[in-house]
């Protein structure tokens, strides 16, 4: 025999993994044998779990009471609606007036609703500065927030980026039967966000000072942490058409009670198309008002329950010797 080929086969046989049942495939597994019993047992049992839970959820979602406004088309009077928005010389106060339809038990989360907006855009959600926004040390960091990195002297914008510079400016004041109510805004922000991703001791600089205002300004005297309307709107949403929490109501608000938002229409949607809308809403056990949770378990219940009587009809009923035949192979 050749010694470079006994050389190699003692080399491969060296290389030979060590025997283990995981590199064998051999560890021991759980091969349910699926007779037509354990298959109309697994569907009845997904069908009585699921049907409860759909008709719970969508219970709880139909007793939350929704006010939904949409006032950009009502609260521009000019056919150039994107000159009006963009004159900073116009009174854009506009008022509105809703009935409330039922009973409303506080909490009332108050939201704005934009459609059309797309914050998931990779070159929008993409433009922002996690470690400035976190770090002192870190404020010159804006090299991926162009164009909204530096000011024209070179300074750094704090907080800099797309998504802050096209922050949220719509405001609303409340009256219900022409009497004020206090909007509550703390607590609107996730706390995780306040206290892991924007710093105690980072304070706007140089924030919407340029040429071109793209929303909201910022209160310079005011921690980032404790900017909760930036924090709600750097968290961007996934959809075109989306809410986030403008403030909570903190009283009861009766059936038939007349509702007076004065609105300072500010925002430019007008430039994309997009909407805008005010919304109020009551919350329960699941959140805001959600008919899809309800209507899916509700759905994937009754289909499993479904098959479950069709497979006891079909193999003990319509062909029952079929039944006695599958078992007696898998017995």
């Amino acid at each position: 025999m050749d010694p470079l080929e006994s050389e190699g086969g003692s080399q491969k046989s060296n290389n030979k993994p060590k025997y283990s049942k995981f590199t064998q495939q051999e560890l021991p597994a759980c091969k349910p044998l699926l007779t037509p019993g354990i298959v109309v047992a697994a569907f009845l049992l997904i069908g009585v779990i699921f049907v409860p839970i759909g008709l719970a959820s969508l219970s709880a979602s139909q007793e939350i009471v929704e006010l939904v406004d949409r006032y950009d088309t009502n609260c521009v009077s000019t056919p150039d609606k994107v000159g009006f928005i963009q004159n900073t010389d116009t009174d854009k106060t506009c008022t509105r007036t809703l009935t409330v339809p039922k009973h409303m038990k506080s909490p009332i989360q108050i939201y704005y609703q934009i459609g059309d907006f797309y914050q998931n855009h990779r070159r929008y959600v993409k433009s922002r500065s996690d470690k400035q926004l976190r770090y002192k040390n870190a404020v010159h960091l804006t090299k991926d927030c162009d164009p909204e990195g530096n000011t024209v002297d070179g300074a750094p914008i704090v907080p800099c980026g797309l998504i802050a510079w096209s922050l949220f400016n719509d405001t609303y004041t409340i009256s219900v039967n022409k009497k004020a109510i206090k909007v509550n805004k703390k607590d609107i922000a996730w706390k995780s966000d306040k206290t892991d991703k924007f710093g105690s001791d980072i304070y706007p600089s140089n924030f919407q000072k340029g040429s071109l205002i793209g929303g909201a300004k910022l209160n310079e005297s005011i921690p980032l942490s404790e900017q909760e309307d930036l924090i709600v709107w750097m968290r961007t949403a996934a959809l075109p058409t989306f809410r986030k929490l403008y403030g909570r109501i903190e009283t009861d608000i009766m059936a038939n009670d007349q509702l007076t938002v004065v609105i300072q229409n500010n925002y430019n949607t007008y430039s994309f198309g997009g909407s805008k809308a005010l919304v109020l809403s009551t919350t329960s056990w699941i959140g805001g008002k959600n008919n899809f949770i309800g209507v899916a378990y509700l759905t994937i219940g009754g289909l499993c329950i479904f098959l479950a009587v069709g497979f006891v009809v079909l193999l003990y009923m319509v062909k029952p010797r079929y039944a006695n035949v599958v078992a007696a192979l898998l017995a």
